[in-house]
């Protein structure tokens, strides 16, 4: 099962993402982690970082990274 869609992503500090979804959760996934991988090393490039964007249950970059739908979910901070 896919977790909900993506309505919006928001940038916050020290590589840190804000995820809204759907069904109104807020969560915050902590990209950090994945920068230590060669598919996610342009995005220490914190230009390009800011330049990610919802794409259905997952988010993207301009330069074509993304992560799993349940990745974002299962790995986030659910928030109040």
């Amino acid at each position: 099962m896919l977790p909900p869609r993506i309505n919006d992503v928001k940038v916050l500090e020290d590589y840190k993402l804000l995820l809204i979804y759907e069904n109104g959760e807020h969560r915050i996934y902590d990209m950090k982690p994945n920068l230590k991988y060669q598919a996610f090393i342009k995005l220490k490039d914190y230009k390009l970082f800011k330049k990610v964007h919802p794409a259905g249950e997952t988010i993207e970059w301009d330069t074509g990274e993304d992560v799993s739908p349940e990745s974002l979910y299962l790995n986030s901070i659910k928030q109040n």
